[in-house]
């Protein structure tokens, strides 16, 4: 079953509905740059809430380590989401199934420096030279799928209502992970989107 993770939350509301609709896990963005940056106080007020079974996984980008081993504990975060220019000794301060490193490919060049990364999954992105992600761009589907030779896939950029069952029957990923395709605006969930995606790729898995 196709795993799906709805990023960039920023509310309770929100929060929960993506919960109720079946999601697998919900992603805090620490990153104070983005729209869709969440305090953690707040988020922390947010993960209290959720319900089990729901994994909290925490944003970051070129953060001190220290500073997100203590918000892990602060928050209650499960996993860590490196979103920045984190090498692969900065991951090794961490347990390698606690990580998701999020990498943009623009050729399959940038594959070869996937194989040293000890993380538990390997999130890919559209490439932009001026944001960490959250541009709302498709992703190269085809390096995407080269990934899983090396790690667990989650496929991120650009997906939506309207081309997800297409991104799932063509990459097979572990995960899809959903954030501006299913916006009303930056940071603010639309609550039918939500719905209706989490219900395409629960289709697509059956079909």
């Amino acid at each position: 079953m196709t795993k799906v993770k709805i990023c960039g939350i920023t509310n309770i509301h929100d929060a929960l509905h993506a919960a109720d609709c079946g999601a697998d896990a919900l992603g805090f963005i620490y990153y104070p740059k983005s729209p869709r940056y969440v305090a953690p106080e707040v988020a922390r007020k947010i993960i209290e809430e959720l319900p089990p079974g729901i994994t909290k996984v925490g944003v970051f980008v070129n953060h001190d380590a220290g500073e997100i081993r203590e918000l892990m504990e602060f928050c209650g975060l499960d996993m860590v989401q490196l979103h920045g220019d984190e090498s692969p000794a900065y991951c090794r301060q961490f347990p390698a199934l606690t990580l998701i490193k999020a990498l943009s490919l623009q050729v399959a060049h940038d594959l070869v420096k996937l194989r040293d990364y000890p993380v538990k999954a390997v999130l890919i992105d559209a490439y932009s030279p001026e944001l960490y992600g959250g541009t709302g761009k498709k992703a190269d589907w085809e390096l995407a799928i080269k990934v899983k030779e090396t790690h667990l896939l989650i496929l991120s950029g650009g997906l939506n209502v309207n081309n997800v069952r297409q991104a799932i029957e063509a990459v097979l990923p572990l995960a899809v992970d959903i954030n501006s395709g299913v916006e009303a605006s930056p940071g603010k969930k639309d609550p039918e989107m939500v719905r209706r995606i989490i219900e395409i790729v629960r289709q697509t898995d059956s079909d």
